[in-house]
């Protein structure tokens, strides 16, 4: 009996390993069996215990993986990175409040979410900053959050009054149970050091966080929100291999952007996605065209208008306009 397709997934991992334990013993008694006829009614019961037991594993097994089909297109998890962009400590503040935004939404949603890594600016914004979003729907109502976030304020720090333009990009990458790209291991250069922040005296004294460098295209991923150095490196691995994935779908989409009829943009981290107008208390998406009020409240996590909204445009076919508010 093939088990290898059920050795791969981890989910099933510890039950092939089971079923190929009941195998072996069904091949040992064959064997006896067929060496000592005395054996052959207390091995024959025997027989049919244990390929029952192993039919029953096979069967739970087909059932995990068929459950899973349906997420392979739509996980239930994904990392979500923002990055402060143009505007200094204005951006970086900005990056901040979009993290926030979409961890109160989150908790009305029912996801779970784990700050995997951050990097604060001189006032308290985020350089950048990563999470572990995970709950059903995530990547389907996130998923067209990926690119450039503009904002147009007046800053706290401005003494003008004058109005300021920043960005703050954000990224959104599924991870699925079976990773589609392959990773060269001597492509990787891998680093430990002690994890900041909250923890305990574990998190400070053990070199648990994990960072991975990806030598041929520069991409860099760290990952500190597991207590184990082995729990961070898996993490860091599946992250690597999305942010690899997204990699290729946005130059594919480059690519084949003239063919392109049913997407909502590329995927683009560098696409100018949405303004955030706040003297005129406006929130405009460029790619539909479409505008919400109230900035506080969506700020608030209340984004359900916007998500659906993207979503029914890019049920309908949608193709991108480029078009952008000024």
């Amino acid at each position: 009996m093939d088990l290898s397709k059920y050795k791969e997934n981890r989910k099933t991992q510890y039950l092939a390993e089971a079923a190929e334990r009941l195998s072996a013993e069904i091949r040992e008694l064959e064997t006896l069996v067929a060496s000592d006829a005395s054996m052959a009614e207390l091995g024959k019961e025997d027989l049919a215990r244990l390929s029952s037991e192993r039919d029953a594993l096979v069967l739970q097994m087909e059932e995990i993986l068929n459950k899973g089909q349906g997420t392979a297109e739509s996980p239930n998890q994904v990392v979500l990175e923002v990055r402060a962009g143009v505007g200094g400590e204005e951006s970086a503040l900005f990056a901040e409040e979009l993290a926030n935004m979409y961890r109160l939404y989150a908790e009305k949603e029912g996801w779970d979410v784990r700050v995997m890594d951050e990097s604060k600016s001189a006032l308290g914004g985020y350089k950048e900053a990563s999470f572990e979003f995970s709950g059903e729907g995530v990547y389907d109502k996130l998923r067209y959050e990926t690119g450039v976030h503009r904002v147009q304020r007046t800053p706290a720090t401005e003494k003008a009054g004058r109005i300021h333009t920043s960005t703050a990009s954000v990224a959104i990458l599924p991870i699925r149970e079976t990773a589609p790209i392959e990773i060269n291991p001597a492509d990787i250069e891998m680093e430990f050091s002690r994890s900041g922040g909250a923890g305990g005296q574990n998190v400070n004294k053990v070199e648990t966080a994990v960072r991975l460098i990806h030598k041929p295209t520069g991409i860099d991923v760290r990952c500190t929100s597991e207590r184990s150095q082995q729990k961070n490196r898996e993490k860091a691995m599946a992250i690597l291999s999305a942010k690899l994935q997204a990699l290729k779908d946005e130059q594919d989409a480059a690519k084949y952007a003239g063919e392109r009829k049913s997407q909502i943009g590329t995927g683009d981290r560098s696409e100018k996605i949405r303004t955030y107008n706040f003297p005129q208390d406006r929130i405009t998406d460029h790619r539909i065209k479409e505008s919400w009020h109230n900035i506080p409240k969506v700020m608030a996590g209340n984004m359900e208008d916007i998500v659906e909204s993207l979503a029914a445009a890019a049920k309908s076919g949608f193709e991108n306009s480029g078009g952008e508010e000024e």
